[in-house]
């Protein structure tokens, strides 16, 4: 029982601030997950859209994403992480009270595509902002313990839409945002009450005085092995696209599986999520830590093609079985390229630019990964040569092998570049590990 008590604990966020940090993920995911839990009939029940006008909306809000993603990332670093953060956290939430009123197409096409822009640049002062006010030591642990929040929050959210789904009431339906509206008025609030960044500070007092100094350097878009290894990270970050489109089709047309499947394979996944963050990033401190983790995240990635390819041919528990395994592999796949990620961002960013290196960061990584619905459900789905039936899924595994190969030398290359343009965590905008950085707003 002791250890039981000392495993609990460590899920417990060590300091104040990573607290308050996980505590805003909670609140942001409950939120979300609400209004994302009903959302399928809320478009098309009560907004009254086709499936094909949702599906196109989203399409062109990703577009819309990809383009305005190093914009904000400038706008960050001019303004200041906090400020970004809780103004797009605001006008995200104010913009769930218009939900109730669109009843068209035309209507809903603009709101997610202004929803995408907003969302979009508070996302930027987000991770800007944790990597900024963190001590370095602390960063990946506190991205870990927000993580899990995240996850719980989802969960919390699910449970609160779909006791909205249980009325089976349109007009419920319509003012379900207003529930988001409410706990998002709080996130926002919680943001703004958050200790100021030193990048906030900074921007602060160059409002009120001389401009501050440009930052050393050239720029992200210069660091060829950051842009690489975005673009690496983005396809390593395909395991959702597994996770959540490719094993669940497979599942229903591939496997003699009982569909009810589903339902423990993304319920295993939440609580893996919820629970083991905070394990599987611990001893991530260094760059080699975090390749260390890109391999591990490989392996299961790879494990998770094969045995789900294994499943074409079995039958009965063994297919569920090796299903359900198939899923938990992708799970960890997910959890270690997650510590790895959060390294690279603390170790690669140039501090003066954390807004301008996550801009970029998104747009390689978009272009990493956003082919990977379409290929994987092909290969896996629809490409079955008769020498090698499921030969897709060896393919899958082998761009995720490639793409591991890829990111050694590319967070190499990104090393050397912070190295010869001068560019280090002792820079002036990552003085933020002193108590005058903690200074609340």
């Amino acid at each position: 029982m002791p250890r039981l008590g000392q495993s609990l604990r460590r899920l417990v966020p060590p300091t104040p601030l990573s607290r308050r940090l996980a505590m805003q993920s909670l609140l942001f995911a409950t939120a979300e997950g609400t209004f994302l839990t009903g959302s399928a009939v809320f478009f098309t029940e009560v907004v009254g859209l086709r499936a094909a006008q949702v599906g196109l909306g989203l399409t062109v809000a990703g577009v819309v994403s990809f383009l305005v993603a190093y914009p904000a990332g400038k706008l960050t670093d001019r303004f200041g992480p906090q400020r970004m953060w809780a103004a797009g956290a605001m006008v995200t939430a104010l913009m769930f009270a218009a939900w109730p009123f669109i009843d068209s197409f035309v209507g809903y096409l603009a709101m997610v595509v202004v929803f995408e822009i907003v969302e979009n640049a508070g996302g930027a002062g987000r991770n800007a902002y944790i990597l900024d006010v963190m001590p370095e030591d602390e960063r990946v642990a506190t991205q870990a313990y927000m993580y899990s929040a995240l996850n719980v929050g989802f969960t919390l959210g699910a449970i609160v839409g779909g006791i909205a789904l249980a009325f089976d009431d349109l007009t419920v339906m319509r003012w379900m945002p207003l529930f988001t509206l409410a706990v998002g008025l709080v996130n926002a609030v919680f943001i703004a009450r958050l200790p100021r960044a030193p990048h906030d500070i900074a921007t602060a007092t160059a409002a009120d005085a001389e401009p501050a100094p440009a930052p050393r350097g050239r720029g992200p878009l210069h660091n060829v092995g950051w842009m690489l290894a975005s673009m690496c990270n983005g396809t390593l970050w395909t395991n959702q696209v597994l996770l959540n489109v490719v094993i669940p089709l497979w599942l229903v047309q591939a496997t003699d599986a009982p569909h009810w499947l589903l339902a423990w394979l993304f319920g295993t996944n939440t609580v893996l999520c919820i629970f083991l963050p905070a394990y599987t990033s611990r001893g991530v401190a260094t760059l080699s830590d975090a390749l260390r983790s890109v391999r591990i995240s490989g392996v299961f990635f790879v494990v998770a093609c094969l045995i789900t390819m294994a499943t074409h041919s079995t039958a009965g528990f063994l297919t569920i079985f090796l299903v359900w395994l198939g899923h938990v592999a992708v799970t960890g796949a997910e959890l270690y390229i997650s510590g790895a990620s959060w390294a690279f961002q603390a170790k690669l960013m140039d501090p003066a630019r954390r807004g301008e290196y996550g801009g970029v960061a998104e747009v390689f990584s978009t272009l990493g990964g956003r082919w990977a619905p379409a290929a994987y459900t092909f290969l896996a789905m629809s490409w079955h040569p008769a020498a090698l039936p499921g030969a897709g899924w060896l393919v899958i595994a082998g761009v995720a092998v490639l793409a591991v190969a890829g990111m050694h030398p590319s967070v190499h290359l990104a090393e050397r570049f912070l190295e010869r343009e001068g560019i280090g965590l002792d820079g002036p905008a990552a003085a933020g590990d002193s108590e005058t950085s903690l200074a609340p707003v």
